[in-house]
């Protein structure tokens, strides 16, 4: 059974800081749209919008957890519609690479994801964005509570 928001915050007083990497053409649009649309989402996520996703380095993703971040992702094109060619493939493989890291240091490795989402897709980027919020909360901190 998995707890509601409400009640992993209530239970431990956490709000998890998320980074969400949004190419400008597709994702950026499409976190544009939800606010638009006036979706809720998480507001504990702080979109960095990029020319492409495939100009997100693995050194952007671990220096987001090094000073701070709780879970990252990447949200790009879909599959196959980059405005790149191939920039989301590549910043696949690095959240690839990046999962197989977190997982060599004993941390775990879904604090990192890659999510696909059109310019027109503006509730299903907000339903990512809660979804994904929902796995870091149950995940808990990255580096423990501080008091």
């Amino acid at each position: 059974m998995t707890l509601s928001v409400e009640a992993v915050k209530i239970e431990n007083g956490f709000e998890p800081t998320i980074i969400a990497y949004c190419c400008k053409w597709c994702s950026y649009a499409a976190a544009d749209l939800a606010g638009n649309m006036r979706l809720q989402y998480p507001s504990s996520i702080r979109i960095v919008r990029v020319p492409c996703t495939g100009r997100v380095d693995t050194i952007h993703l671990l220096k987001a957890f090094e000073f701070g971040a709780d879970g990252v992702f990447i949200s790009g094109c879909l599959p196959g519609d980059c405005h790149y060619l191939t920039g989301n493939e590549k910043a696949a493989k690095r959240i690839q690479y990046v999962k197989n890291i977190l997982a060599e240091i004993g941390l775990d490795p879904g604090r990192v994801e890659m999510f696909y989402n059109s310019a027109a897709m503006g509730p299903q980027f907000a339903q990512t964005c809660r979804d994904f919020h929902q796995r870091i909360l149950e995940l808990g901190p990255l580096w423990g509570q501080s008091s």
